[in-house]
């Protein structure tokens, strides 16, 4: 019998969308249930029982209202879901009682109708499902046993196993639900009989609770039964996706939250199902909601979900042979800390389960602390007491705390033991490139005697400058119009404009301040030369004051260069950045008067801006009255760049006061927020770190960060030196 069960529930149901082979995909409300008991010892049938169910939301698609015949007045008049399910039980409960038998088991068409249309919606309206609704019967699957030649699992219908039974449908044309049902029933009492007798004890289950646990590295996981969940909010628990998911049956330990470079949760998982079955019946889940986000749903291998969470047993299993605990994990402790440290810095209000026993200190091969440590707590009251600590002080560090898993323990413990201890790569050289100084047209200066028109039409040109500026057009330099490209070359509704005086500039900035231009107003700012210069190579400048520029490779530059103007000036080796081609200056129809040479379009050295020069985008334009004709480039005489590279190196210059780290060994795509975070505890700005560039403008793999003082910066060396950033140890030294 069904798992020892008198009786079966024949079970149809149908929601406000997809129904059929896609039933549930939509997160559509069940509209519709229809039952019938049978009698396995008699084969007898009760009565045929319909109910309908008022959804949340009254809507019904066009493809709902067809198949099932349903109107918003009916439904308008049903019941919730919640005391549908009720009557549902006592009529069951009264019919079986009246039969003479007292269990049975639910019979229904495929799975879906139980794992993707009633338990995903009892999770979100957070009702507790009948236990009745955790265990069911496939008839597909019980009929593929009894005739394996009608075909697979996956391509059985009711009318094609009717068809093959050789049993007629319904004669008269019911209402949905009553039709389907009734075939499902004649279907059954079919295989109850001669020659079949068949018995219904394939029953499946639908776990109730999703449970946590360790995966050892050499368990075969097979590819077939991932999946990869995207979007997740930063905060999710196993238990949170556990419910994304229920009504599918997760492994033990099947849920691996996954973590950025830093350490930090970066919005994905790992889900490993019992079987594909339930995998495909996931991937169907796709951009479903977890509260207000939609979840994306990928295909993922049994590699990458080992790669996440396995672990040698010894390892972690003995961490989290304690059974109910809750894991917090703790980030950023002195290295020097003990166990002792720890729990009284939790203090007796947060107990950790058996004391230093239910701590878990990480550490690289060779020993040494990596910061981070696991802790167990009995109960959630404690944990809430923990958390409360988050970024409080610990020695002369503060300390992050936050839930984690079991997964994550194996997760962060596999990134850290798999760090290589010494680099196999080669340090980069750090070759020193020269500087030119500027053309006189272009003086390096904190004179405010510039503006910066912010947000003009990208049609415009010189013209509609010169008409924007009016009567203060007369007041600019000579070649004082700068026109600023984008990466594609294109206008970025940005320019800079040289005027006499600061006087004139600060007058234009109040009186054109958000003039309209072609439709569109414009901001206009007052700036100095220097923030002029920084802002063309790339950076951004604005209220908030001058922000480095990014890495980008220049668009415009010509493949040949201008004379250098002499003299050359070097940066010192430990703060030098490799430059990419710089732009050239555009030629005029008519060359200035009083060049003998072609000028270079370079902007002036200044204590930052010698830095960031890793970006041209700027167009430049002779100041009204003069108008070009064309755009063009001076070519270099042979052995330009080779002379400007040979020239002697004058004394360093520092950039700003403090000392300075080099780092050594960064990954590629490192920012300053990496940076910021392997330094987490040192408490240093963005504006300390520079990320240094290669002579084709791509970063080098080496970053110079300045510490406020000598003493911090050789603290920090000794401490982090060889700390991995994504995968890497990053190698650091003191700079004189």
């Amino acid at each position: 019998m069904a798992s020892h069960s008198d009786t079966l529930v024949v079970f149809f149901g149908a929601t406000a969308g997809a129904n059929g082979g896609k039933l549930g995909s939509d997160e559509r409300e069940i509209i519709l249930l229809v039952w019938q008991i049978v009698d396995l010892h008699e084969n007898k049938v009760g009565k045929l029982q319909r109910c309908l169910v008022q959804p949340d939301t009254l809507e019904l698609t066009e493809q709902s209202k067809e198949e099932t015949g349903l109107t918003l007045d009916e439904l308008c008049k049903a019941e919730p879901l919640d005391r549908v399910l009720q009557q549902f039980q006592q009529s069951v409960s009264s019919e079986l009682k009246s039969m003479g038998r007292s269990s049975y088991v639910l019979c229904v068409d495929g799975p879906r109708l139980i794992r993707q249309a009633f338990h995903p919606e009892a999770a979100k309206k957070n009702l507790v499902l009948p236990h009745c609704f955790f265990s069911f019967v496939d008839l597909k699957k019980e009929f593929h046993q009894c005739c394996p030649n009608a075909g697979s699992v996956k391509e059985l219908t009711l009318a094609s196993m009717l068809q093959y039974a050789c049993i007629p449908p319904p004669e008269t044309k019911q209402v949905v639900g009553m039709q389907e049902v009734q075939s499902m029933v004649m279907l059954v009492l079919h295989l109850l009989s001669a020659p079949y007798n068949h018995k219904f004890t394939g029953v499946e289950t639908v776990m109730h609770k999703f449970e946590t646990g360790a995966c050892s590295k050499g368990e075969s996981v097979d590819s077939e039964t991932v999946i990869r969940a995207r979007g997740l909010p930063w905060q999710s628990s196993e238990q949170d996706i556990a419910r994304f998911f229920t009504g599918l049956n997760i492994t033990k330990g099947g849920v691996a939250l996954c973590l950025n470079a830093q350490g930090r949760r970066n919005g994905e998982a790992l889900v490993r199902f019992v079987s594909p079955e339930h995998r495909d019946l996931a991937l169907e889940r796709h951009k479903h909601h977890m509260g207000t986000r939609y979840i994306e749903v990928y295909i993922a291998s049994g590699k990458e979900f080992l790669k996440i969470v396995g672990a040698t047993p010894n390892e972690v299993a003995q961490f989290l042979s304690k059974e109910n605990q809750v894991i917090v994990r703790m980030r950023g402790l002195p290295f020097t800390a003990t166990p002792e440290d720890v729990l009284g810095f939790l203090g007796p209000e947060s107990p950790v389960t058996d004391g230093s026993e239910g701590l878990l200190f990480l550490k690289y091969p060779n020993g040494r602390p990596t910061g981070d440590v696991f802790a167990l707590f009995a109960c959630e009251e404690y944990v809430q007491h923990a958390l409360k600590k988050h970024k409080q002080i610990l020695g002369r560090r503060y300390i992050e705390i936050f839930r984690s898993t079991a997964a994550e323990v194996q997760q962060v413990l596999n990134r850290y033991m798999s760090t290589p201890l010494i680099s196999t790569l080669p340090p980069h050289p750090m070759v020193p490139v020269p500087v030119m100084t500027s053309p006189s047209f272009l003086t390096s200066s904190n004179n405010r005697d510039c503006v910066r028109l912010k947000g003009m039409p990208y049609t415009a040109d010189i013209k509609d400058i010169l008409e924007f500026m009016g009567e203060h057009a007369s007041d600019i330099r000579p070649h004082g119009v700068h026109m600023v490209l984008n990466q594609q070359g294109r206008p970025s509704g940005d320019s800079f404009i040289q005027m006499k005086s600061a006087d004139l500039a600060f007058m234009v900035a109040q009186k054109c301040h958000k003039k309209t231009m072609k439709d569109r107003y414009v901001e206009v700012f007052q700036c100095s030369t220097d923030e002029m210069s920084l802002v063309l190579m790339g950076g951004t400048l604005n209220r908030s004051g001058l922000s480095p520029p990014p890495c980008k490779l220049p668009c415009l530059s010509p493949p040949i260069y201008s004379t250098f103007p002499p003299p050359a000036t070097m940066l010192p080796a430990e703060t030098t950045m490799y430059q990419p081609p710089l732009l050239v200056m555009p030629r005029s129809t008519q060359p200035p008067a009083h060049s003998t040479a072609p000028a270079l379009a370079y902007y002036p050295p200044h204590p930052h801006a010698q830095f960031y020069m890793n970006m041209n985008y700027t167009a430049y334009y002779p100041s009204p009255p003069v108008s070009p004709s064309t755009v063009g480039y001076f070519s270099a005489p042979p052995g330009a760049v080779t002379t400007a590279v040979a020239a002697p190196t004058p004394a360093p210059i520092i950039p700003q006061s403090g000392a300075l780290v080099r780092m050594q060994g960064l990954p590629i795509n490192t920012g300053v927020k990496d940076i910021l975070s392997f330094f987490q505890g040192y408490q240093l700005q963005a504006d300390a770190v520079l990320i240094l560039y290669n002579l084709r403008g791509q970063r080098s793999g080496e970053a110079l960060v300045t510490f406020p003082s000598k003493e911090e910066a050789r603290r920090a060396v000794a401490e982090c030196s060889n700390h991995p950033l994504s995968g890497q140890p990053i190698r650091l030294a003191c700079c004189n």
